[in-house]
């Protein structure tokens, strides 16, 4: 997408995506400690100093780097199947959908949502933009089950911060070691299974149906 911190020229939009990938993959393998310009550097094959004129210092370089995640994410999320006439599977493809992404760099889904940098906040425009891109579409999924007596903004809402909760404990809890008296077996059948009945159970109580 097209937003203030991406070049509309070609070359330059691709030099950028070199560098940012560059910082993904450094998050992932080294978290946020190694986040830094000089580890993005190298990971890139540059030098600090070209970071530095390319993003404005460390700052634009997060900045950046957290709309690509959205950008990632937007992805992720419109590559479930086509729409259905059952909006309700449909929505439940999205919700899978979601937390794979999150599941796949626990690390990068931490500086979406969480302050995993403590002094970073991200730009408010910046914000502004990702979540009516992002989860601008996630509501119209929301709404095309939506009784016509409640708003889709709500129960997406709702919805999703159900879904961010599932999410965010079975990230925690895949952390630690498990401990025998947990609620789940520690294997991914058995999260995926309590992810599933707990969106659905979501979607039945805001009385989203197909």
């Amino acid at each position: 997408m097209a937003t203030r911190h991406l070049s509309t020229q070609p070359a330059e939009q691709q030099n950028r995506r070199r560098f940012l990938d560059a910082a993904l993959a450094v998050l992932t393998d080294r978290g946020v400690a190694g986040l830094t310009v000089r580890g993005v550097a190298e990971r890139a094959g540059a030098s600090t100093i070209t970071v530095y004129t390319r993003f404005g210092g460390r700052v634009g370089l997060l900045d950046a780097l957290y709309e690509r995640a959205f950008d990632l994410m937007r992805e992720e999320l419109r590559a479930t199947p086509p729409d259905t006439e059952d909006g309700v599977t449909d929505l439940l493809e999205v919700a899978l959908a979601y937390r794979r992404f999150a599941l796949a760099s626990p690390a990068r889904y931490a500086l979406m949502f969480e302050r995993s940098i403590h002094d970073y906040d991200p730009d408010p425009a910046l914000r502004s933009a990702v979540v009516r891109t992002t989860f601008a579409e996630f509501v119209a999924k929301v709404d095309r089950i939506c009784p016509p007596e409640t708003l889709a903004r709500d129960s997406g809402y709702l919805l999703w911060t159900a879904m961010h909760g599932l999410v965010s404990v079975e990230l925690t809890i895949r952390s630690q070691t498990h401990i025998d008296d947990w609620f789940l077996d520690p294997t991914a059948e058995a999260h995926t299974q309590m992810y599933r009945r707990g969106v659905l159970a979501m979607i039945t109580g805001l009385g989203l149906r197909a």
